[in-house]
């Protein structure tokens, strides 16, 4: 899990979270919060699940698996999402033409 103390903690900076607000967020103290961002601890499966929730990204992300973050579709309603969807699946198909010729 080399670098989540820094993934974590510029989450929690784009979120415009303080150590301490994070900290309640997930029920845990505000040292315990520093310990995971110096990566003097790790977070448990159930810490990084709310973690994740919090910051919508996934564990992957969190744990440097994944590179890219997970889109944030919650405010969109089901024709945007579709129209989003739309024009994810025209750039896929757009790359692998323009890789297969």
């Amino acid at each position: 899990m080399v670098g989540i103390g820094n993934k974590l903690k510029e989450l929690r900076l784009q979120s415009g979270l303080t150590q301490k607000q994070l900290a309640e967020k997930i029920c845990v103290s505000k040292s315990v919060i520093s310990y995971y961002e110096l990566e003097a601890r790790c977070p448990s499966p159930e810490i990084l699940i709310k973690l994740a929730k919090i910051f919508h990204v996934t564990t992957d992300y969190i744990l440097g698996i994944e590179k890219i973050k997970a889109l944030n579709v919650a405010e969109l309603n089901e024709e945007e999402i579709k129209l989003l969807q739309y024009m994810i699946d025209t750039l896929i198909n757009i790359n692998n033409n323009h890789k297969n010729n």
